[in-house]
């Protein structure tokens, strides 16, 4: 008998859902960065367990963090992550702090109440916190009645994960395998290496400059073995042009260089990558722009 299940992972901004979801799939298809506000799709990842002749299926979204957005790109964001409240099987909410650590929390679980969704709690990053702070934080959740379990886990060190994965396939419920089994995502190749680019950006790249790129990518040729992609790192401003390329175009040969390697590593062939950076101004607050990059519908 075959299961399956949407399943919706939410919480603030960093605290660990794409590299969750990425520790479920064992494969890295969500971009991860010290950064708030890296995840701006819904992410889907595609987890296929097989015990003999019964198969379960648990389609994974990583969604933006939930914060107050300054934009029409961060109040999108959030408005993306809210909807999928009502449109899964289990919703996974992450934290990473105890409760009384600020609002945000607090006005999610707030939300939360007003769904009949089932809800697992997860308390991600515990190997950073004080056993006493992990405590307090594990009884405080618990006390709301709320959620059908609370898990404690490290997402980067895999510690609990496995027994996450068992609870919420415990949750599932007989449905059919929507996806082949040997498929991890329904993104498409292209979308992914748009986000590897936009990773290595983030982490070469400092303070605003971030949030205010979205990668393009104009050209993608698969040849015998070698793929030549062409992508355009678009900034909102002139002098984040210059910031992003570089003294000599040192900082946009790292970033390329260092995409090249994760992207080679995913497609499995030679890659030819180049870059290119222009400007739109305030893109950010752009209707016609965010549904451009594919960030608004």
């Amino acid at each position: 008998m075959n299961k399956s299940a949407f399943v919706g992972i939410v919480g603030r901004p960093n605290v660990g859902k794409s590299t969750l979801m990425n520790s479920f799939l064992g494969e890295k298809i969500a971009i991860t960065a010290n950064k708030p506000q890296t995840t701006r799709n819904t992410i889907r990842g595609i987890y296929t367990s097989d015990h003999g002749d019964d198969k379960t299926q648990l389609i994974f979204l990583d969604t933006p963090g939930i914060h107050k957005g300054k934009n029409k790109l961060g109040k999108s964001m959030t408005e993306a992550a809210i909807r999928t409240f009502s449109e899964v099987d289990i919703l996974l909410f992450l934290v990473d702090s105890r409760i009384d650590k600020g609002p945000g929390d607090m006005n999610i679980v707030n939300m939360l109440k007003e769904v009949n969704t089932p809800k697992i709690l997860v308390i991600n990053k515990i190997d950073l916190m004080e056993p006493a702070d992990l405590a307090e934080t594990f009884s405080a959740y618990e006390d709301m009645g709320i959620f059908e379990q609370v898990i404690g886990i490290s997402a980067k060190e895999g510690a609990g994960v496995p027994e996450l994965l068992s609870s919420i396939e415990g949750l599932a419920k007989t449905g059919p395998m929507y996806f082949p089994e040997d498929m991890i995502t329904d993104h498409p190749e292209k979308f992914i290496v748009s986000e590897i680019i936009r990773e290595k950006a983030l982490e070469f790249l400092n303070e605003e400059v971030p949030h205010g790129i979205a990668v393009e990518i104009e050209s993608y040729k698969e040849l015998n073995n070698l793929t030549k992609i062409s992508a355009v790192i678009y900034c909102e401003k002139k002098s984040h042009k210059g910031i992003i390329i570089g003294k000599q175009g040192r900082k946009l040969k790292g970033i390329g260089k260092s995409a090249r390697e994760d992207i080679e590593a995913l497609i499995g062939t030679k890659v030819f990558l180049q870059l290119w950076v222009k400007v739109k101004e305030n893109w950010r607050d752009s209707d016609f722009m965010l549904s451009n990059f594919g960030y608004k519908d």
